[in-house]
């Protein structure tokens, strides 16, 4: 039983039709859409990411160790950058306790990190637990040292 070939009739319009509203289910079928039409939410400007937070680990970049040519955040001496309404606190260590700048260095990260505009004061913790060693330098820090 070939009939041969089928045909079809075909008409155009110019609208779509009508999709159906989806049923209510307690959301919007698209309830991604608000998600990800959203703006991330900006970083405060204490917290890693934040404008002042970023102006302090810029100014602790600016710090060299004067026997290692490479500043003390990609050296891996700074452990931590706390801000609490402009006070900031360094938590840091050095190479080793007998480092020659032992006394100078904590003065010269307060001063520095002090002239940062939002920072009302700036205090140093100097730590030895956990001890530094060279892994804990950034890779262009190694690579500036010839480790990588």
């Amino acid at each position: 039983m070939n009939e041969g070939p089928r045909k079809f009739d075909v008409e155009i319009i110019d609208e779509p039709p009508a999709v159906p509203k989806a049923p209510a289910i307690g959301r919007t079928p698209d309830y991604l859409d608000g998600f990800l039409r959203k703006p991330a939410a900006a970083a405060a400007p204490a917290e890693p990411g934040g404008d002042l937070y970023e102006n302090v680990i810029q100014a602790l970049r600016e710090i060299f160790d004067p026997e290692i040519p490479v500043n003390i955040y990609d050296l891996g001496l700074i452990y931590g950058v706390d801000i609490d309404e402009g006070h900031v606190i360094v938590t840091m260590t050095l190479t080793t306790p007998h480092c020659p700048v032992a006394e100078s260095m904590p003065g010269e990260i307060e001063m520095r990190v002090g002239a940062v505009p939002g920072v009302g004061s700036a205090e140093v913790n100097l730590v030895w637990d956990p001890p530094w060693d060279p892994a804990k330098m950034s890779d262009e820090a190694k690579l500036e040292l010839g480790m990588l």
